[in-house]
């Protein structure tokens, strides 16, 4: 009966979107009476044009409640959405890596004067010194490459400070207890998840300091139970990778992962996205939330208020896509944000293949990290952490 036609539930709005000022964002807000009977929003009524009915409003929140609603000879009908004010928003993208067990291993091993030493965090320091990139290393508890079975409790602490210091820029969350099986709490109970998280957080607050640890965005292989689901919120995630059902997934294999396949055929299947194609029409609508997809595709993230979470659509992943695909993939990006007024991006990529031992090794994979935050950063884009209020910008907590 009753239709708000421009915004889907959880939009997320800032300057680009309407009139902004110190008190509040005024937009349009725009739908279909199908009786053509007058709407009111949020009690005013609205300007109709046939079945069609519009009306100017302010939000004045961070979380804000648009009502229409028309009342007809059968009764009073309405529809009713949350719309999030990203105020003060301005252009910024954030990164995480997953899969870090290597890197601990080598530390452990190696024992270098200063962790920043190890050519993986160097590295990362540079893109940073360079960039104002930001990163997350989501972190397993044990390492499933190595003979020995490296476990994250044989870390030392003797880095703590070190970490500490670089906390504005470099943060560890937790993603799983190891890399294998796949989909680890796709069917596991919020106890079994609960205790792999309290084991990584505990280890990573042991050796690099309470400011270095941040709640993750992503659980390894995104595919969770909804119990799992409702722990991971409790815990204090508020955002979450595309969707956490299970989900058409790409990427090498596990074969290719475990004995070292052809990353170019890889590389170029994931740069095609064929693998996350439904070769039939029925079965793209049967797998896939379609409005969900094409919504991210545009405006890459939005708000769920039954879930109080963000869901969030990345750009590139580093390890699926070379230089020249990220370019020309970064810039179609920004096509759209020119459009859609997007201005919070996110990427990611896997630790492993930085790793000279790893069967899947990629050479330049530290480069194309480095070319993804360096075209943020020319194009006028600040490094951020998600989790900190609205997709890193913080003006609601100032």
């Amino acid at each position: 009966m009753i239709d708000i036609t421009s915004h889907r539930q959880g939009a997320i709005l800032n300057h680009n979107h309407g009139v902004e000022t110190d008190s509040g964002l005024k937009i349009r807000v725009e739908g279909i009476s199908e009786t053509g009977r007058p709407v009111k929003i949020n009690g005013v009524p609205a300007e109709m044009d046939g079945r069609i009915f519009r009306a100017d409003v302010e939000l004045k929140e961070q979380y804000n409640n648009i009502k229409a609603s028309v009342l007809t000879p059968s009764g009073n009908y309405s529809q009713e959405l949350t719309l999030v004010w990203d105020k003060k928003s301005f252009k910024r993208f954030n990164c995480y890596i997953d899969d870090h067990s290597f890197l601990f291993m080598e530390l452990t091993r190696q024992k270098p004067a200063r962790a920043f030493d190890h050519f993986y965090l160097a590295a990362l320091k540079k893109i940073h010194d360079e960039t104002g990139l930001k990163v997350t290393l989501n972190t397993f508890f044990r390492n499933d490459h190595d003979p020995d079975g490296y476990l994250l409790s044989e870390m030392p602490d003797i880095w703590k400070s070190e970490f500490e210091d670089q906390s504005d820029w470099l943060r560890f969350s937790f993603h799983s207890y190891s890399e294998f099986p796949d989909r680890p709490y796709l069917e596991a109970s919020a106890e079994e998840f609960g205790k792999d998280y309290d084991l990584v957080q505990n280890e990573i607050i042991r050796f690099a300091g309470e400011k270095s640890f941040i709640v993750p965005m992503i659980i390894h292989w995104g595919n969770i139970h909804p119990v799992v689901a409702a722990e991971y919120r409790r815990r204090g995630s508020r955002y979450y990778g595309r969707s956490m059902r299970p989900m058409v997934m790409g990427g090498p294999s596990l074969a290719e992962r475990q004995k070292g396949g052809d990353m170019k055929q890889v590389e170029k299947r994931a740069s095609a996205r064929d693998e996350r194609v439904s070769p039939i029409e029925g079965f793209g609508l049967y797998y896939d939330d379609q409005e969900e997809i094409s919504y991210l595709a545009k405006h890459k993230a939005y708000y769920n208020p039954a879930l109080d979470m963000f869901i969030q659509l990345g750009t590139v992943c580093c390890n699926l896509t070379t230089q020249d695909v990220i370019r020309d993939r970064i810039a179609k990006q920004f096509e759209i944000a020119e459009k859609y007024g997007v201005e919070a991006f996110s990427f990611a990529s896997h630790e492993q293949y930085s790793f000279p031992f790893y069967p899947n090794y990629i050479p330049d994979h530290l480069d194309r990290i480095a070319l993804t935050a360096r075209l943020f950063h020319d194009a006028g884009y600040k490094g951020v952490f998600y989790p900190e209020g609205i997709m890193g910008n913080t003006a609601w907590e100032a």
